[in-house]
């Protein structure tokens, strides 16, 4: 687990970052964070790349006769939001005797910021790195077990369900050039149908922006 952010939200150019009180005890005392590989999981997900930014690494133990998130361990490379929005995730689907797994995939980074109290907005994307991560190791414990049918890979999930627009869309349209929320709706007719899709939509275009290093 590593930190380029001092503990009060400063970074080291200077600037001012306002980090939620649940951000900062998320991330002065990491839940569910582990040194090591554990021996016992049933899927293991991986997002991200230390070499260039934030990398997240997560491993889930399923309960296969109730299908809940029973566990849920982590490593992430990466700033204090990176460490914070993946500790609230291993919260947020063990939690109550832990998540259906159907009702895991679910997880937007919507409900990570939400129970986080927010980000600062150059750190959304680190919200996004979590509930990608999780998937992953879904699709891993799918895979394990046999169930492939039910293996939704990334580029396959739907944002706007009523145009059909995907993530792997979105990515697509930033590396066209797409360089803003407006631009991307005349692009790929996103939210035309459905505006609740639009914040999700935000987040991932900053993120992909990011992601690619391109600039608004």
């Amino acid at each position: 687990m590593s930190n380029n952010k001092s503990a009060d939200g400063q970074n080291q150019s200077g600037g001012s970052w306002n980090y939620s009180d649940e951000v900062k005890d998320h991330f002065f005392n990491p839940k569910n964070f582990i040194t090591g590989n554990p021996k016992d999981y049933s899927g293991l997900g991986m997002v991200g790349s230390p070499a260039c930014g934030d990398m997240m690494k997560v491993w889930i133990k399923v309960d296969k006769k109730s299908d809940k998130i029973k566990d849920f361990k982590w490593q992430t490379f990466g700033c204090a939001s990176a460490i914070a929005s993946t500790s609230i995730l291993s919260v947020m689907v063990t939690e109550k005797g832990g998540m259906k797994v159907s009702k895991a995939l679910e997880v937007t980074p919507q409900d990570i910021l939400k129970r986080l109290g927010g980000l600062p907005e150059r750190k959304v994307h680190c919200s996004v790195l979590g509930d990608k991560a999780l998937r992953a190791a879904i699709n891993d414990y799918y895979r394990r077990t046999k169930q492939t049918d039910k293996i939704l890979e990334e580029g396959k999930r739907l944002i706007d369900k009523v145009v059909g627009v995907t993530d792997k869309d979105i990515e697509q349209a930033v590396i066209d050039g797409v360089k803003n929320i407006e631009e991307l709706q005349a692009k790929t007719k996103i939210g035309t149908g459905d505006k609740t899709c639009l914040p999700e939509a935000e987040e991932l275009l900053r993120f992909y922006i990011e992601k690619h290093g391109f600039k608004k």
